[in-house]
């Protein structure tokens, strides 16, 4: 095995997108530079610039996710939170929650600490090997005291795509509010809220939408009532000892991002403009080269969906007897490959792709990704295959 790694194939585009776009380094530059002030804490020239700018992320994130009022959105650092505030703002002690089997950890372990702490109850459904879900398993967990139900848009370790318009539906005709993780899917899968029946939206700046680290955002639907989980000054209504309750302030206490948000803004942009359809087609078309590529190779055993199926650009994806650290581990030093070796925080959806002893190797193609890197790593990781 030779060194190539003068230059980095990045394929972790499931963790963070790399590189951003040149739009959305400069709206950040410029942020910094021009518009430095806190946004609704003062009336001068900069704080109202700053002012513009989040509003203006708010805007596109509105058209890019078909919502109504971009008031009704709630910018935060990044999904985890918008889960967190969407799980411990909603369920009260009692209710009983319905989750999948490719929850993230960021959906599991409130649901887990609200089931110790309140008495929640937790029903998790199960997908196949590949993480695909058939709606009528969720049909058939629902109880009389079922107040929600969450779903990963895509998960995030097999690239399954779950059918979120089926099961929007089917809560919605119930009275039911959704949850949806959309952390792998903003930006690359076409997301409507109301028409897929979405009560809330969960999904971050820095991956799909191509936006910085510390940004991202949680859609509330207008007859939510959430109780925030976080308290503080806002800008608004400063002469009150209660939390506003006004939207987006009551859920936005704090100084927020503004350059990050300048360049989440510039980053849906990007988006909008080149399209989600084009995004995920390219995408797909990739994720299948490489698909096909790695299984042509002895003992490489290819998680998720088939050949063919609807999937995003993740792959993960198993050498031999070889540890899915290592692999990843050489793929770095010796080609300049950077992927994600591990569990991904999502030991449920392991658990489900009988990989939960192991581990993966997981890479992840993105807006910026060519077939030349796609070829790259199949023949890496034929050169490290003969090893195992």
């Amino acid at each position: 095995m030779d060194n190539h790694s003068d230059r980095i194939i990045y394929l972790d585009h499931a963790a963070t997108s790399w590189p951003k776009p040149p739009e959305v380094i400069e709206a950040v530059r410029d942020a910094m530079l021009l518009h430095g002030a806190n946004p609704g804490r003062g009336s001068h020239r900069m704080a109202v610039d700053a002012g513009r700018i989040v509003f203006e992320a708010r805007q596109a994130l509105a058209e890019l996710f078909r919502i109504a009022n971009p008031n009704d959105i709630a910018l935060t650092f990044n999904t985890t939170i918008g889960l967190n505030m969407a799980i411990k703002g909603l369920l009260k002690p009692g209710d009983h929650v319905v989750a999948t089997a490719v929850e993230h950890n960021a959906v599991r372990r409130p649901l887990e600490y609200l089931k110790r702490t309140i008495g929640v109850k937790v029903t998790y459904v199960e997908t196949d090997e590949r993480g695909r879900l058939d709606p009528s398993r969720v049909r058939e967990a629902l109880l009389p005291d079922t107040k929600l139900v969450i779903v990963n848009h895509s998960s995030n370790l097999l690239g399954s795509i779950l059918p979120v318009a089926e099961i929007g539906e089917m809560t919605r005709r119930r009275g039911i509010r959704l949850l949806v993780d959309a952390a792998q899917s903003a930006g690359v899968l076409p997301i409507d809220v109301e028409a897929m029946g979405i009560d809330m939206l969960a999904f971050p700046g820095h991956k799909g939408l191509l936006g910085p680290q510390g940004t991202g955002g949680l859609y509330i639907h207008p007859e939510i009532e959430l109780e925030p989980i976080l308290h503080g000054g806002t800008g608004s209504q400063s002469e009150s000892a209660d939390q506003p309750d006004v939207r987006p302030d009551r859920f936005e206490s704090g100084t927020v991002n503004t350059p990050g948000l300048a360049g989440l803004a510039a980053g849906v942009r990007y988006v909008l403009h080149e399209t989600v359809g084009k995004i995920y087609n390219k995408e797909w078309l990739l994720a299948q080269r490489l698909m096909e590529g790695l299984a042509s190779i002895d003992g490489v055993r290819v998680l998720g969906p088939e050949a063919g199926e609807p999937r995003t650009g993740i792959v993960s994806f198993i050498v031999g007897s070889a540890d899915p650290s290592e692999t990843a581990f050489i793929l770095d030093r010796h080609y300049g490959i950077a992927v994600r070796a591990g569990y991904h925080c999502t030991p449920l959806a392991h658990g489900a792709a009988g990989t939960g002893d192991t581990g993966a190797v997981r890479a992840s193609v993105g807006w910026s990704t060519t077939e030349a890197d796609v070829d790259a790593l199949i023949e890496a990781v034929k050169e490290i295959s003969r090893y195992y």
